[in-house]
């Protein structure tokens, strides 16, 4: 049987291919070689990486990678995952240096495939494997975006007017809504189902009608749209009934119909029977949205997580009208950022998402990780800043829904089912004291209160390894929230007049940290921490390197340095006898040390002399120097500088947006760190996921 992928319908639609060489003979190779293949082709090449930057803004169907003047295969690959093509498949010229041991290197990065134009035939053929995949992934794209787009104008429609709809299986009612009964006269669903769509409709023209519902159930939509005339005594009258019919895919073969009569059908319906038509069609569209998730990506194991707002907040109230459907919208950003998973709309302010893993501990572990998001948040609508208090329960699910009515009992029972916690986490807990709340306080008591509340939110960010090796590694910060504000604790000056505080924060941080990592490493053994921490814990505590111990018991990593210490170049260099004192015994009971804001000062070449560091992330305002090419050659000096001291792996953070990351890999710095890759978050979570 001749390959469909080798016929003239994947040549008829126009290929759309951006070459990165800097060589032309190259591309006018790859042009000639497809167009004798009858290929209709689009095509651009460039070699550098502020036109990538800009070309990855348009779409393409593949990507053709030789060499260029600025930009490394590693780079292109990462902006294109992080890109909103993420899938766009990329052929890499094998490079003059290439062994064959390197290949599934290659591929482990992200490259498609690695190709050689001195071998036509075989270049073409993975050239065309390549295309066939895009394609295919742009088509599963579109549709499930046509279709999603389709079925919420629909709900969307049945909402706003109360529109009568039901499902039909093969000419057969199995669904409807209490609009749809009311229209034709049932009590009951249990006296419609079952019952032909023709017996209920009862059209004048039942021949005519017979043949284009045929034809829609064929799949021919675009007919799905047209007017009845109906003999239904229930009706009152002899009525035209405008009909539309939509895919019901949470039935094999089912369509969705939703009749719209005007206001002679709208009186009929009463307020209790609107109110529920919108519960219903709430339910009805998560039903086929969560169906759709669970038969698209099946796994061994599922819960179903409910969100909802355990209060709103009144001060949201006196801005704008808009304000709280605003505010529904950012929680439902929020979600999706913290979760990494679809989240769909049950009601306002209550939504539910699905959690899928691999093994029964998995699953838990990421449940387990949602518990963070239970401590009062901080929420950004429009120009200001509101609170956000969830409440969090789930069911595990083993399949897909039967029916609405099995995901609505789910959703009642995840109400009163909290999250799991993890048993051995709570040999992990510090004593506080409590104090009395006031109604004013200053920044230090309010941070004295939600230490003892437990309110210290940590923030995780995943870096990003160049080397491939070590992909699970994450900066933790921490913070607070005052007056509406996010207050940072890493050198947070305030503290230096508080250091007894100080202490307890910090060692607050690394116990709720390590709990964390403990959990984490379930999902991914390999996982690692790099903690920041303030100087009075490192100076004053003499009984860190003994919690640090019992920590990395109880975390039970077997990596050798799962927790790394930061403490700021700053208070290293200006304490730096006990400094150095105290980093060489807690590397001692097994943490690794690092510097924050490092290299900026003339004291950082001392510091990595003398202190046994495993890694340094590089100061903020040293990042600014991506920007300009001369500044970045002049860093690159001084970080060449450092490794000529020691051999040490260097951290640069900051890199916010695509310039930045991009511009990264023009630096010897091993880890890359910023917003564009992952945004801090509330828990332990990868990009992979």
């Amino acid at each position: 049987m001749r390959n469909p992928l080798l016929s003239k319908k994947l040549k008829q639609t126009q290929t759309r291919l951006l070459i990165i060489d800097d060589n032309q003979i190259g591309f006018n190779h790859i042009f000639d070689l497809l167009g004798s293949h009858e290929h209709h082709m689009h095509g651009l090449l460039l070699d550098d990486l502020k036109s990538f930057e800009k070309q990855l803004q348009q779409p393409w169907d593949l990507v053709i990678f030789g060499r260029a003047y600025d930009l490394k295969i590693e780079q292109a690959l990462a902006l294109i995952h992080a890109s909103n093509q993420a899938y766009l498949p990329v052929l890499l010229l094998r490079p003059d240096d290439y062994q064959a041991h390197q290949y599934s290197s290659y591929l482990h990065k992200g490259v498609y495939d690695v190709v050689s134009l001195n071998e036509a035939d075989n270049f073409y053929l993975s050239l065309v494997r390549a295309l066939a995949f895009s394609r295919l992934q742009q088509n599963q794209t579109q549709l499930l975006n046509e279709l999603e787009t389709a079925q919420n104008q629909a709900q969307a429609l049945v909402e706003e007017s109360n529109r009568p709809v039901a499902i039909i299986q093969e000419g057969i009612h199995i669904h409807a809504n209490p609009e749809y009964l009311t229209l034709f006269g049932f009590q009951d669903l249990d006296d419609l189902i079952g019952l032909p769509l023709l017996d209920v409709l009862q059209p004048q023209y039942t021949s005519e009608f017979k043949s284009r519902f045929k034809k829609i159930s064929q799949g021919q939509l675009d007919l799905g749209r047209f007017n009845v005339q109906s003999h239904n005594p229930a009706i009152g009258q002899e009525a035209a009934l405008n009909l539309e019919f939509l895919p019901a895919p949470e039935y094999e073969d089912a369509l969705q119909l939703s009749i719209d009569q005007g206001e002679h059908i709208f009186a009929l319906s009463n307020l209790s029977a609107k109110s529920d038509v919108v519960a219903v069609s709430k339910t009805t569209l998560a039903y086929q949205q969560v169906n759709r998730c669970l038969q698209q990506h099946p796994a061994s194991f599922n819960a179903l997580v409910l969100f909802s707002l355990a209060s709103f907040p009144v001060e949201a109230l006196q801005y704008a009208w808009h304000t709280p459907q605003d505010y529904g919208t950012s929680m439902k950003e929020f979600l999706n950022e913290q979760t990494h998973a679809p989240i769909f709309d049950i009601a306002p302010m209550v939504y539910i998402s699905v959690l899928q893993a691999e093994s029964k501990e998995k699953l838990e572990s990421k449940l387990i990780g949602l518990t963070s998001l239970l401590k009062p948040q901080l929420l950004a609508v429009g120009q200001q800043s509101y609170p956000l208090h969830l409440t969090i329960g789930y069911r595990t699910i083993e399949r897909e829904f039967e029916d609405q009515a099995h995901l609505q009992q789910l959703m009642n029972d995840a109400f009163t089912q909290p999250l799991p916690s993890n048993l051995r986490q709570d040999a992990l807990e510090l004593n506080l004291e409590q104090s009395n709340p006031e109604d004013e306080l200053s920044l230090i008591e309010t941070l004295q209160q939600h230490l003892e509340h437990g309110q210290i939110h940590l923030k995780y960010q995943q870096m990003y390894d160049k080397q491939d090796r070590d992909l699970h590694i994450y900066e933790v910060t921490s913070g607070f929230i005052y007056q509406n504000r996010w207050v940072g604790l890493e050198n947070l000056s305030d503290l230096d007049a508080a250091p007894e505080l100080s202490i307890k924060l910090d060692r607050w941080i690394l116990v709720e940290a390590c709990k964390q990592l403990h959990n984490f490493i379930t999902q991914y053994p390999k996982a690692k921490l790099i903690v920041n921490l303030n100087k009075h814990v490192l100076l004053e505590d003499a009984s860190l390197p003994d919690l640090v111990t019992k920590l990395l018991s109880i975390v039970g990593s077997k990596e050798q340095y799962p927790l790394c210490l930061q403490f700021s170049e700053q208070d290293l260099s200006a304490h730096f006898a006990e400094a150095q004192k105290q980093t060489a015994l807690l590397h001692e009971h097994g943490a690794a040390i690092s510097a924050r804001d490092f290299g900026y000062s003339m004291y950082s070449e001392s510091l990595l002399q003398q202190i046994e560091f495993r890694a340094v992330t590089l100061h903020d305002d040293l990042t600014l120097a991506l920007h300009n090419d001369t500044q970045t050659a002049e860093l690159q000096q001084r970080l060449q500088e450092f490794y000529d001291i020691k051999a040490i792996d260097i951290v640069l953070r900051g890199l916010d947006d695509m310039t930045l990351f991009a511009n990264s890999w023009n630096l010897d710095a091993r880890f890359i760190q910023g917003d564009y890759f992952q945004k801090k978050l509330d828990h332990l979570i990868t990009v992979d996921d």
